[in-house]
């Protein structure tokens, strides 16, 4: 085992140096500090086994495969640029670490300053809150996962690293009032509305980057009962936060979009229960197939919005 760890301790280095590079290509790692992160944290190490899409299911692909062809694939998928799934349960995926470019993207939009603390919803592998630890510090980063299997494996990868940050089994719907409050909420999970206890847990002038729909909304917390954003121009794809604070109406998507075009699903996933598909596709042609970032959310006391352009313009559909 020390043989092999040491194989994997230089060409996790290699492909971890690699991995920076064409993350860099994409104008992505631009800050000194996350650039740091991604080249210094070994993402092979909360990786230990993932799944790939095989004929009829999954294939499981992991470090300790007795053939060193095998060692090599789940080791160059480790660090390849690309979401992998790391925990199935009867064919369904739940839980996966996130494509490493759009954690960088994530977090540079997260726009995170020394001394601010961060609350994660999604625990994942953990790879997404070592990132955060190596950039602020452990004792200010906190975590949560509904399955308290993956939040035990995410503290176990974390702690291999050296960070142990505060990581618990709780509803990520429902944030996590025993750290508030935050300066910043990240979620790595989608939600089909923005949950309030979460602006309940920011400090006044809080950022919230969560997924929804298909695309990213950065939300500027004015105080508990009131927020606003605009979508960054990125698609995102997660696994749906689950719990029971979570439930909402759903916004299942369409069979297939026009000529497939990914714009008109984002739409769909904000207006489906609002308006029915002729409707959306209508005034999606109209408005001229408008791009993610020309769509914002509203959360206004009760009453959360996703919004066309302006937030009190005329296109405007209840979130929630």
């Amino acid at each position: 085992m020390g043989a092999l760890r040491d194989e994997y301790e230089e060409a996790g280095a290699r492909r971890r140096h690699a991995l920076v590079r064409e993350i860099e290509a994409e104008g992505l790692l631009t800050d000194p500090a996350w650039r740091a992160a991604f080249a210094e944290v070994p993402r092979h190490l909360f990786v230990p086994y993932y799944y790939v899409s095989a004929p009829g299911g999954y294939e499981r692909l992991w470090s300790g495969a007795p053939e060193p062809a095998r060692r090599n694939r789940w080791l160059r998928g480790a660090y390849a640029d690309t979401a992998v799934a790391t925990r199935v349960r009867d064919g369904e995926l739940v839980s996966s670490a996130s494509q490493p470019s759009l954690m960088a993207l994530m977090l540079d939009a997260l726009d995170v300053r020394d001394g601010h603390d961060v609350l994660e919803i999604g625990a994942g592998s953990g790879y997404h809150a070592a990132l955060l630890c190596h950039r602020l510090g452990a004792e200010h980063v906190t975590t949560v996962d509904l399955d308290e299997e993956i939040a035990e494996t995410a503290r176990t990868h974390l702690a291999a690293v050296g960070q142990r940050p505060a990581v618990l089994a709780a509803d990520g719907a429902r944030g996590c009032p025993e750290h508030a409050p935050y300066d910043r909420i990240v979620a790595t999970c989608a939600v089909p509305s923005v949950p309030y206890p979460w602006l309940a847990q920011c400090r006044p002038g809080a950022l919230v980057l969560t997924p929804l729909s298909t695309g990213l909304i950065p939300l500027r917390v004015r105080d508990a009962g009131h927020a606003e954003g605009r979508f960054l121009a990125t698609s995102a794809y997660f696994v749906a936060l689950r719990g029971t604070a979570a439930r909402g109406p759903g916004r299942p998507p369409p069979r297939h979009g026009p000529a497939g075009d990914e714009r008109f699903l984002f739409l769909w996933g904000l207006v489906a229960g609002t308006l029915d598909r002729r409707e959306a596709l209508s005034l999606w042609l109209r408005e001229g197939r408008p791009e993610r970032e020309r769509f914002g959310v509203t959360v206004d006391g009760g009453r959360q919005w996703a919004w066309l352009d302006d937030p009190a313009g005329p296109y405007a559909w209840p979130l929630g």
